[in-house]
């Protein structure tokens, strides 16, 4: 009896659900992080960064710029990854990591700082997983 490994790469049927996936979780983490900031400045938080106010549709504008970049990197790495969900959720959660350091060192107040690193971690709860699950363990 002879076994074999299943190394098959995504198709273009795969290729296609990640992408409409990984759109549908940027939309859901853009309004999720515009949400998260209105209540904080509703509950008296600050959104202003270095003296000047930082916009709510601003977040849920970065938020789909970096998922959709996050969405890049899925598609290149189901493509040459040997495993591609493990390296990239690694990839993302590192890269959310360092995405908390601007925001550590920000000109702005403890709250706001706060509340922009929560914005960060709604949106990486929301397209690190969703994304992940489109991909070849």
């Amino acid at each position: 009896m002879t076994t074999t490994a299943n190394t098959t790469r995504a198709t273009t049927s795969s290729i296609g659900a990640l992408i409409l996936t990984g759109i549908v979780a940027a939309v859901a983490a853009s309004a999720a992080t515009m949400a998260v900031a209105a209540a904080g400045h509703a509950a008296g938080v600050s959104l202003d960064m270095a003296g000047a106010p930082i916009p709510v549709a601003g977040f849920g504008v970065l938020t789909a710029a970096f998922s959709l970049i996050g969405l890049v990197i899925a598609a290149l790495l189901s493509r040459f990854a040997r495993r591609p969900r493990r390296t990239f959720v690694r990839t993302t959660v590192a890269l959310t990591v360092l995405s908390l350091v601007p925001d550590v060192i920000a000109d702005a107040g403890a709250g706001t700082k706060a509340l922009l690193m929560l914005t960060h971690l709604v949106a990486a709860a929301i397209v690190i997983p969703a994304v992940a699950r489109r991909l070849a363990a």
